[in-house]
């Protein structure tokens, strides 16, 4: 796997991602009390932490994006 992901984009994910995962469960907004959003942003926020872990995005590659400076 190539790396596609620089290290802005990395902590920026990183920190989206976490919190993606945490409010749905500790606000009371009413967008988060459907199961779909809730869960769903959760999902999103997985993949979020995923690709900033493996430094690999497969729709940077899909449209040719690059943000990693090796």
């Amino acid at each position: 796997m190539i790396q596609n992901v620089g290290k802005i984009d990395r902590i920026l994910r990183l920190v989206l991602g976490l919190v993606l995962i945490v409010v749905p469960f500790v606000t009371e907004l009413a967008i988060w009390q459907t199961a779909g959003f809730k869960y769903g942003a959760v999902a999103v926020g997985v993949v979020f932490i995923a690709t900033s872990i493996f430094r690999f995005c497969p729709l940077y590659r899909l449209v040719g994006m690059n943000t990693c400076k090796l």
